[in-house]
């Protein structure tokens, strides 16, 4: 296992950027002039989905997914040059930020430079075309990672890319083998000696629905052999039922609860409410009280919390992978949540949320707390996730304490406390 995570990781937060549709320029200087305001919401980590050119073989829609990726060793021309791009991270580290970049090492194109120069190292069909193993993604060809030498190109493309940015976000990193990213960490850390690793790691379902194919997919903790961060997408199901009305808060809390000891003690989950490949949170959540307890509820959990460009306005739309389909950087149709985003951003980095024990429990079906127990300090969270009244009952000790996100002062008296329908935490 990763036995060098940084369980500092845990108090940070990402930002999703999609640097086409970020602007309508859709290019890396647009996003390079908006640093400040992330910078000003609190993020840690600035995540850049695939900057790299798209092929144009069964490509998708009129621009194609930035996941059909042609070439590994050179960046889109759409969105400017190398020089660009390195423009962008440097002003990234000026700003006190980090940077991670998508890595797409399942598959690339079919018109891809490796398919060209090196057709033996991908994944053959019963009639020996070129193909994948799932089936929709048809605009990619799987790479096959039974050649040895697929594995030192790839790592030392790693090791160019970790010249420049701190990490990567491995794009369905359960589909490539686990010893794979453990020699790649290995080497990378020659170059970037804290690099951070995140796995997108998958659903239970497309686990099982891989291995009954008879297909290699890792599960969460053998991915945290190689990886610091995985996906919360092990506990997606009991997520996504309290929106499609047959699961219960209680079903969720019993499944943040169990990856307390699952896990690796040092885990660190990626927390999230929505992302490229998911609802808007405010698409899922229309109501704006109950929106708000989510988000700091997101921002509470324990983990690295992640935000998707649009999502501090409160969009609804989820942009297109396949078009120009450009976010408004601004409210909408939403609330501006920028200002509870600092504040909860730097309510996340307290120290307890970076060591901490961690418990969920449900109220009622409205309403959650949850709890971080760390050695010299605590942290206490109540989240009317209805965003109705509720009465609390609480093993604090009775007295006034400061609502760490309004600087309301809320009492706890006989054992209770009263929430209104906003949001409490108490440091």
């Amino acid at each position: 296992m990763a036995l060098n995570t940084n369980k500092a990781l845990r108090n940070q937060v990402m930002y999703q950027v999609f640097v086409r549709n970020y602007s309508k320029e859709g290019t890396f200087e647009k996003v390079r002039e908006d640093l400040g305001r992330m910078k000003a919401l609190g993020v840690d980590i600035i995540w850049l989905m695939p900057i790299h050119p798209i092929g144009k073989v069964k490509r998708k829609g009129t621009l194609g997914s930035p996941y059909a990726i042609s070439d590994y060793r050179a960046v889109n021309p759409e969105f400017g040059t190398l020089d660009d791009f390195k423009r962008l991270v440097d002003a990234i580290h000026e700003n006190g930020m980090k940077c991670i970049i998508d890595v797409v090492y399942n598959h690339t194109s079919p018109d891809s430079v490796l398919a060209a120069e090196h057709p033996e190292w991908f994944y053959r069909k019963a009639d020996g075309s070129f193909g994948n193993r799932v089936g929709d993604w048809s605009d990619i060809i799987d790479l096959d990672y039974g050649n040895e030498a697929l594995w030192d190109y790839q790592i030392e493309t790693l090791k160019y890319w970790a010249e420049i940015v701190d990490g990567f976000r491995c794009d369905v990193a359960p589909l490539v083998p686990i010893a794979f990213w453990e020699k790649a960490r290995n080497e990378v850390a020659k170059v970037r000696e804290n690099c951070i690793w995140l796995s997108e790691s998958v659903e239970p379902g497309f686990i099982t629905a891989m291995r009954e194919q008879g297909y290699f997919a890792a599960s969460d903790g053998e991915m945290y052999r190689a990886f610091d961060i995985c996906y919360d997408y092990d506990i997606a199901d009991e997520y996504n039922a309290l929106f499609n009305a047959d699961g219960t808060l209680q079903d969720y809390a019993a499944a943040v609860n169990r990856q307390e000891y699952i896990y690796p003690e040092n885990y660190v989950k990626l927390r999230f409410l929505e992302n490229h490949d998911r609802p808007r949170a405010h698409r899922l959540i229309p109501d704006e009280r109950s929106l708000v307890n989510w988000t700091a509820f997101l921002f509470f959990q324990k983990g690295l919390t992640l935000l998707y460009n649009g999502q501090e306005f409160g969009a609804t739309h989820l942009p297109s992978l396949f078009d120009r389909d450009t976010i408004l950087m601004q409210p909408e149709n939403g609330p501006d949540l920028s200002p509870l985003i600092a504040k909860l951003s730097a309510i996340k980095h307290s120290p307890v949320f970076t060591d901490s024990s961690y418990r969920v429990t449900a109220v009622d079906d409205g309403c959650l707390t949850a709890f971080h127990k760390g050695i010299v300090s605590c942290a206490y969270g109540i989240f009317a996730l209805d965003g109705k009244p509720h009465t609390i009952k609480t093993d604090l000790l009775p007295g006034i304490y400061p609502n760490a996100i309004t600087n309301d002062s809320i009492e706890v008296s006989n054992g209770e406390i009263q929430c209104d329908g906003t949001p409490i935490i108490i440091l």
